[in-house]
């Protein structure tokens, strides 16, 4: 059988859980997810994980924050007047909007806050700063 190594083309099939169980992504019901092996495509701790594995195997893998998302940054939120927000905008805590940068690239950020005078954002990932798992199946090695 062949095992999975770097430079490999593979496809997955995965349920990813945070520590409460709640499930936050999965291919279920999807084409698997297909990227190369060590390209940088996604998150570390499961890309660390791939290599030895053949087609048909299946593994839960434990992956802590750093090797994932990385942890919650608190330059990434940021609280703003509320007055320079259009006013068509229906704010509310968890709303997700895309603001720009000042260099004028499109930031997705959450509304975690609100009152009267301000509106609170959060640009880091939503998924930073939590360990997350993965279960993974092996479904093709090229």
């Amino acid at each position: 059988m062949t095992e999975i190594k770097k430079g490999d083309q593979v496809g997955i099939h995965y349920t990813g859980t945070l520590e409460d169980g709640s499930v936050f992504d999965s291919s279920e019901g999807r084409e698997p997810l297909a990227f190369e092996v060590g390209s940088g495509q996604i998150i570390v701790g499961l890309d660390n994980a791939l290599p030895g594995m053949i087609v048909g195997e299946k593994k839960l893998v434990q992956i802590p924050c750093d090797l994932a998302y990385g942890a919650s940054n608190p330059d990434m939120i940021q609280t703003v007047p509320r007055e320079g927000i259009p006013e068509d905008i229906p704010l509310e805590v968890g709303l997700k909007l895309h603001m720009q940068t000042p260099s004028g690239q499109p930031l997705p950020v959450t509304v975690v806050e609100l009152d009267e005078a301000t509106v609170t954002f959060d640009a880091n990932h939503n998924l930073a700063g939590k360990k997350l798992t993965f279960d993974i199946k092996i479904v093709s090695i090229e």
